[in-house]
């Protein structure tokens, strides 16, 4: 069981407005902001983590707040829902919290039987909130006025537009061990038996559908979670075996990363648990303090005048 993909690991989008991307995830949805650090390569954007307590594996949303970026298009060829879960009988609790924040959203539908709530982040990131069919038992990050009640348990999904789903299921199913769960309409639900929670990939098959277009509320990748970086390496060769181009090893001092663009054109990340978010800060410290690839640290002082200043 361990060597296999062990379902969602964290899913990165890109944002706007840094304070009002860090109010909405914080404030109205509620989740811990788990490392506050910068984008390897532009170490003058922050990259922001929330998840739950510890950051664990499952529950990680990152966002690049690019402050004064256009916004994107969601269409083929990206990840364009992420689905939380929550508990049953909150769903109209998070109705009428959404609506107290101004936070327009759909009325309540159903995917294969489990109902949800869409609606999207101030960039347009479409975030759905659904109750699954067996309840998710991880413990929830609480907050003053968002109890366990409702509190997100971390993801239950994420659904990727396509033009054509055939290559995409054969990497998640000949490569990542997924199975097919079940089809309603053009949506094709993939499940991996790894792990209980965060399990599950939805392909929506959309043959005439807009290529997406990157920018604000748009999503940038899709983590899969491996235990560490030994069994990572195994699948660096199985995806190489497929034909399919892979990055070497990339350390990125929480987790460790491997890159491919799956055939229908989304880029997915294979990342580690080891070493977790503790390595550089105390678990009741997660999130507090700007921290910074060493070899950033050298130029902190020019790098803290760029980024802006969080309330």
């Amino acid at each position: 069981m361990e060597k296999q993909i062990l379902g969602l690991h964290h899913i990165t989008a890109i944002a706007g407005d840094a304070q009002r991307n860090y109010d909405f995830y914080t404030g109205v949805l509620g989740l811990r902001m788990v490392k506050k650090t910068v984008n390897f390569d532009d170490p003058g954007t922050y990259h922001f983590y929330y998840g739950d307590e510890q950051g664990t594996p499952g529950t990680i949303l990152t966002f690049f707040p690019w402050g004064n970026i256009a916004s994107g298009r969601a269409g083929t060829g990206m990840a364009t829902e992420i689905t939380y879960a929550v508990p049953e009988g909150s769903l109209d609790v998070w109705k009428e919290r959404l609506s107290r924040f101004k936070v327009p959203f759909s009325e309540i539908k159903e995917h294969f039987g489990e109902p949800y709530l869409a609606f999207t982040d101030p960039d347009g990131l479409n975030i759905n909130l659904a109750v699954p069919k067996t309840p998710d038992t991880r413990a929830p990050w609480q907050t003053s006025d968002v109890k366990e009640d409702i509190a997100t348990r971390g993801f239950h999904s994420t659904t990727l537009s396509l033009k054509e789903i055939d290559a995409t299921a054969k990497v998640l199913t000949e490569i990542f061990g997924y199975r097919l769960l079940a089809q309603e309409g053009n949506r094709y639900r993939f499940i991996t038996d790894a792990v209980q929670h965060a399990s599950i990939i939805d392909l929506l098959a959309l043959p005439e559908g807009q290529r997406g277009l990157s920018g604000a509320g748009i999503n940038h990748h899709v983590a899969f979670r491996v235990a560490n970086d030994t069994i990572q390496m195994e699948y660096q060769e199985k995806v190489l075996s497929k034909g399919l181009q892979i990055t070497p090893k990339i350390d990125r001092d929480y987790f460790f990363s491997l890159y491919f663009r799956e055939p229908g054109g989304v880029l997915f990340e294979i990342a580690t648990d080891n070493p977790g978010f503790t390595v550089d800060e105390p678990l009741d410290k997660l999130g507090t303090s700007l921290r910074l690839p060493k070899q950033y640290e050298p130029a902190r002082g020019e790098i803290e005048k760029v980024l802006p200043v969080l309330k």
